[in-house]
């Protein structure tokens, strides 16, 4: 069990990593393994495999969810909670953007992850994914790289007939050390001066409405559009109905779709940094892993651009 995860892949996810590679994309054998099925982790946690389960729920205020309460009410057993609006910098007007690598390492470690945890995040969004794919993010931020994603979330779990624990989890404090790669995270800065010198393409993971300015913000004092130059990709569009990733071919239909060029620098964004995350493993799973995110993103863009830098088909940004 344990080899076939240090691979990199499982033969159900191949068929997720090796369709039309470009030359210049690095090999999607040589990556770590991105999805796991319920399948495999309902084995694992039979066999006693070292696995790390972390519940990474996350709802906009709209939603009225609880996801701590929920946790407690059903979880996948032995499953930690993953706060995260609580591992991130408290210090920011913008909401959960990245903590210090220390306090990263501190918050990981209570939850009983080390430097050589294998971690599996899921949520349990009716999406299937939603805010796990930002925590697999923060661990591959952070220089961890043995993280991967329940495909399908607490959502097919359930389906599946897999058991359930409740309760508070009172997972056994490990050390992690944690460096922050500079590469996955792109500033304020860095999207102002792409707006010129186009370095980077970008993609915008908002539903459609929100991107073209003709659907409200989640966010009070907001308004929607977008960033100059990007394009977008609802982060639903990567995922079946039944809530599954879509595989490696059918996700570069979508970049091609949109004329994004996956051997070429590629960052990505959302609304306040979550769901961009899903572009991140869309392209991971097509054998780039060098997406970076805009973690201020919409909100901090809003808030901080001139308005002829916020295009909207909507009211716009005004004095």
């Amino acid at each position: 069990m344990a080899e076939e995860v240090q691979s990199g892949r499982s033969q159900e996810a191949s068929s997720q990593t090796e369709a039309g590679q470009k030359p210049s994309i690095m090999a999607a054998g040589s990556l770590f393994r991105a999805l796991v099925s319920a399948n495999w982790v309902a084995k694992s946690l039979k066999a006693s495999q070292p696995l790390r389960l972390l519940d990474a729920s996350w709802y906009l205020p709209k939603m009225n969810r609880d996801p701590r309460q929920e946790f407690e009410q059903s979880h996948i057993p032995g499953a930690a909670f993953f706060d995260i609006d609580l591992c991130s910098d408290r210090t920011s007007p913008y909401d959960h953007m990245l903590p210090s690598p220390a306090d990263f390492a501190e918050y990981v470690g209570k939850l009983g992850v080390g430097n050589g945890t294998h971690v599996v995040v899921y949520d349990a969004s009716d999406q299937g994914l939603f805010s796990a794919p930002r925590v697999w993010w923060m661990f591959r931020a952070f220089g961890h790289d043995t993280v991967s994603l329940l495909d399908g979330g607490l959502r097919n779990w359930k389906r599946e007939g897999y058991p359930l624990s409740s309760g508070k989890a009172r997972p056994i404090q490990a050390e992690f050390h944690a460096t922050l790669n500079p590469l996955f995270v792109k500033t304020y800065e860095d999207m102002k001066d792409n707006i010129e010198s186009r370095k980077f393409q970008v993609i915008d993971a908002r539903v459609e409405g929100r991107f073209k300015g003709v659907e409200p913000e989640p966010r009070e004092g907001i308004e929607p559009g977008h960033i100059p130059g990007s394009c977008n990709i609802p982060f639903l569009d990567f995922l079946t109905e039944k809530g599954l990733q879509k595989n490696a071919e059918a996700i570069q239909r979508l970049f091609q779709e949109k004329k994004v060029d996956l051997s070429k620098p590629l960052v990505a964004t959302c609304g306040s940094g979550v769901t961009a995350c899903h572009v991140a493993l869309g392209a991971y799973l097509c054998g780039k892993p060098d997406v970076a995110i805009y973690d201020g993103a919409w909100v901090e863009w809003y808030m901080r651009a001139r308005p002829e830098d916020v295009v909207s088909e909507g009211r716009g940004k005004t004095l």
